[in-house]
């Protein structure tokens, strides 16, 4: 009531509301003297019935002006995008942390906080960590980096990151002053297509050690596998096929290998 005293903290901040409307807000800490237009003798007579409730009190609300550090913040349905250098759909979950602070009180208090006696950092921090999922999708399809480059660039990526959200929060009323992506984890479908690209890249480079291609190597691996069969006789024929077809492929090498030679000679003494 009139003649109240207002005392902030260093790091606090205060909404004054008064008659419905907001009248100040205060940012330095100190004392702070509350006029208002209650007279005292007045106000008992005429609230006498109504309990000396009085029309005329001034609402403080109270709030941080301070970071709020170590929030943390996970996706709480996959990231899909497709990887750009694979060209396969991909699906990521990301986590970290964040801190942040209040940069426009009126705004917050008039359009987040609302008619709500109280605001937990909880509650703002789950309303910011709602918003990372979308703008992390499309980040991640516009860096190029493929999933093997994600992890090594999580600086960059934490960065551009918070650029992106902060356009977001900023007419909110919050500020992101730190962004970080600590972890990425992929779906098992993802970790499927991982393992044969990485299968099939390791293939790649054995056969081009061994002088062969791909297509070369796979057949001969799977020459081997069938000469290993000893199921019966359907295991012999196999055994058999797979030696003519051993046969194909050295007897293709080596004619390759002529090919490259010195050519046979010409003339009378040429064999037809």
């Amino acid at each position: 009531k009139d003649a109240s005293k207002l005392i902030l903290g260093p790091g606090q901040g205060c909404v004054l509301v008064y008659e419905g409307k907001i009248k100040a807000i205060l940012t330095k800490e100190g004392m702070y003297d509350i006029e208002t237009s209650n007279v005292p003798f007045i106000t008992t007579l005429t609230r006498l019935m109504q309990r000396f409730e009085s029309e005329h009190k001034v609402g403080l609300f109270f709030f941080w002006r301070t970071q709020f550090v170590d929030q943390k913040w996970g996706t709480t349905t996959p990231v899909k995008y497709v990887d750009p250098v694979y060209q396969f759909p991909i699906e990521l979950r990301a986590h970290g942390n964040f801190t942040f602070k209040i940069t426009n009180p009126e705004f917050f208090f008039v359009n987040i906080v609302g008619s709500e006696p109280r605001f937990a950092i909880e509650e703002a921090r789950t309303l910011i960590a709602a918003r990372f999922a979308e703008p992390l999708s499309d980040l991640l399809a516009e860096s190029g980096y493929g999933y093997t480059e994600i992890d090594r660039n999580r600086n960059e990526l934490s960065a551009a990151l918070r650029e992106k959200v902060n356009a977001v929060f900023e007419p909110l009323g919050f500020e992101l002053n730190d962004f970080r992506i600590e972890g990425t984890t992929f779906d098992e479908e993802t970790k499927r297509r991982i393992g044969r690209v990485a299968d099939i890249t390791a293939e790649s480079a054995a056969a081009k050690e061994a002088g062969v291609s791909y297509t070369e190597l796979q057949q001969l691996e799977a020459l081997r596998d069938a000469a290993k069969n000893e199921g019966g006789a359907a295991g012999a024929g196999v055994g058999i096929g797979a030696g003519v077809g051993l046969g194909q492929v050295m007897a293709g090498s080596m004619m390759q290998g002529a090919a490259a030679g010195t050519a046979a000679p010409t003339g009378k003494g040429s064999l037809e």
